[in-house]
């Protein structure tokens, strides 16, 4: 018997009752299949239409959790919750296995087949959970949010060193494993990672299934995008502190070294954005100031250092490519690119969340669905977008771009004036010219001009938005 849970947080009922009929038509014996239809947002239309369904088909329920105001409700964490109770209340009581599927995405016909056959031939296995793939991809993707290297690479990396962790739509999960860890964890925003990681932690395996099993939807707006990202980056930290950064605690007992090592490499490489935002402002202040981005003894001293700069340059490019080609190195690179405009909204969301208390702007984490997030411009409907000068008020000002354009201008002011002092305050011999820009504006990597390149991005996105397929 597998349980099927549907999360709902507001998302249109018409893409809600899409996930439905797709769920209650997998490949599986139909004595054998629940599914039940958890809707936070309590709305009657969704209601009404799963009830309708249910007429037809006795294995589709409808529960919704009642919210009482002061009384923390977990999130998505605390509706998966809600369903595990509901279930146990009805005819046949709790399943073997606990499927969850998002409210806006589409499992095909062998989904359950594929993923359950993991956890019935390996008793070990607590959860097994494929890729998340989408369907409203716009052309070119220029924010990265097909999330190729993650789903591509990084997944099968981690499942290959047993540290695969649930990516938050389409897995299935052992019910005894579930009762054993006291249900779906709260406290994080981010309840798929905590909950693999409170698996491994118990003892158990979890694997990733690399197969097109399910097709939903990304945010369709520049806005709904940054809270996604922000979200995730708050629910690492979350889950990080929870398990003392996978370091030491009963929690982390029976993680191996590799399932520990790849936690907190994560959540180091999640912090590292506030550094990573300051290192990059620091970049143009140097500049300016005529200070030298690189120290050195002598001139012997430095041609060893660019020399292995370059060097570094071209294995990290050489490395690029290797990692980037099976899945695309053009996509890739521009999810490298999105790392560093997007920092400063991680960045801002870690300082708010953790440090800052409220009377300094601080803000507690909250969970809000990627398919109910609207846009307020309509930036990807090529019928119905805004404007380009509200288009442009609404991501640049109200989106925080506003910030992407000053460092532009600052950091390539601050580049053109060290290039200008190149021939102002050094003597008139080439190779004191070359030395001065080479040690300043245009030391190797040149990270000034790729960081405003990546700038350029989300500028790029206001002014000329992609089109969403139909």
């Amino acid at each position: 018997m597998v349980d099927v849970l549907i999360t709902c947080a507001g998302e249109e009922a018409a893409v809600i009752l899409d996930t439905v009929r797709a769920a209650a038509d997998v490949d599986w014996p139909r004595d054998r299949l629940r599914i039940v239809v958890l809707d936070d947002k309590k709305s009657e239309e969704v209601r009404r239409e799963v009830q309708l369904l249910g007429l037809k088909n006795p294995s589709i329920h409808y529960a919704a959790r009642t919210k009482i105001k002061g009384v923390p409700h977990h999130f998505k964490a605390g509706n998966l919750n809600h369903g595990l109770s509901y279930i146990d209340t009805i005819e046949g009581g709790k399943a073997e296995y606990v499927a969850a599927v998002d409210a806006d995405m589409i499992v095909e016909r062998p989904w359950l087949r594929a993923i359950i056959a993991h956890l019935i031939t390996d008793p070990q296995l607590a959860l097994a959970c494929p890729p998340q793939l989408f369907y409203n991809i716009p052309k070119n993707d220029p924010l990265y949010q097909n999330l190729a290297f993650f789903f591509g690479i990084l997944e099968g990396v981690k499942d290959a060193i047993g540290s695969a962790w649930c990516t938050g739509s389409g897995y299935a999960i052992r019910r005894c494993a579930l009762d054993q860890i006291g249900g779906f964890p709260t406290g994080s925003v981010a309840e798929d990672v905590f909950c693999s990681n409170l698996l491994l932690g118990a003892g158990w395996k979890t694997c990733y299934v690399h197969e097109a099993l399910q097709y939903g939807t990304v945010p369709d707006s520049f806005s709904g995008h940054i809270k996604q990202r922000a979200r995730w980056t708050i629910g690492t930290v979350q889950t990080s502190a929870k398990l003392n950064f996978f370091v030491y605690g009963r929690i982390c007992r029976g993680m191996s070294f590799f399932q520990r090592f790849t936690g907190f490499v994560f959540t180091l490489g999640t912090l590292s954005t506030v550094s990573a935002t300051a290192s990059l402002l620091m970049f143009p202040i140097v500049l300016v100031s005529g200070f030298k981005l690189v120290a050195y003894a002598n001139n012997d001293q430095l041609r060893w250092l660019i020399r292995l700069a370059f060097f570094s340059l071209f294995i990290n490019r050489i490395n690029e490519w290797i990692a980037f080609v099976p899945v695309g190195y053009r996509y890739a690179w521009r999810g490298n690119l999105g790392t560093l405009w997007l920092a400063p909204y991680h960045a801002v969301a870690i300082v708010r969340s953790f440090l800052l208390p409220k009377w300094l702007g601080g803000k507690l984490a909250t969970f809000s669905s990627s398919g109910s997030i609207d846009s307020e411009v309509n930036e990807r409907d090529e019928r119905a977008r805004a404007p380009l000068i509200r288009r442009i008020i609404s991501i640049w000002w109200h989106g925080g771009v506003f910030i992407h354009v000053l460092y532009i201008f600052f950091t390539v002011g601050s580049a053109a004036l060290s290039t200008v002092r190149a021939f102002t305050s050094t003597s008139d011999t080439y190779q004191d010219r070359l030395f001065y820009i080479l040690t300043h504006a245009g030391w190797p990597p040149l990270v000034w001009l790729v960081a405003s390149v990546a700038c350029l991005t989300p500028i790029k996105y206001a002014v000329d938005p992609p089109t969403m397929p139909d």
